[in-house]
């Protein structure tokens, strides 16, 4: 069975793209590993990223294709495939990939949704930038070095104190 995904060329797209082993902190660990294989995909298969967050185990992200471009998948493929060969084996390998000569670092399958207007991309980055202090990585948004609310401030895009500080539960981001 093929899996269906949304296909607009030049469009906005939201994804979540997790590590296989949720426990893990890989991503943060090898970041610049990460930042590395994004930037040479880029340069091969432009895309431009309008927010990020990169997590211990998954990261959220918003990119515009180019016109005429909707191959969002095989950017994915070609981020995941860069990154894990830049890491040292040793992670464990389900029989099913091994079979596929995969590695076992990233979970095969990824979230993705297609931004419809101003009002979705404006939810999602929100979300992205918030997301950090969701999961309890930190009391502010801005206290995550992974992720671009720092450009957004710098571009005086939000304040430094955006998404306030955590209190009670999530302030209408995500789930409860």
């Amino acid at each position: 069975m093929r899996y269906r995904r949304a296909s607009a060329a030049g469009g906005m797209y939201f994804f979540t793209v997790n590590l296989a082993e949720r426990s893990s902190d890989r991503l943060v660990r090898h970041v610049d590993d990460l930042r590395a294989v994004m930037k040479k995909v880029k340069e091969a298969h432009p895309f431009a990223i309008l927010a990020m967050v990169v997590l211990p185990d998954h990261l959220h992200a918003i990119w515009r294709l180019p016109p005429g471009d909707a191959n969002y998948p095989l950017r994915w493929s070609l981020i995941k495939a860069g990154f894990s060969r830049r890491m040292d084996k040793g992670e464990r390998i389900r029989a099913s990939r091994v079979a596929k000569r995969e590695r076992g670092i990233w979970q095969r399958r990824y979230w993705e949704h297609q931004i419809r207007d101003e009002n979705d991309l404006i939810r999602h980055v929100d979300y992205i930038h918030y997301n950090p202090m969701k999961h309890g990585w930190v009391n502010r948004p801005v206290d995550w070095p992974h992720s671009t609310l720092h450009g957004y401030i710098k571009r005086g895009m939000v304040k430094p104190d955006w998404g306030g500080k955590m209190s009670d539960g999530v302030n209408g981001y995500g789930e409860r």
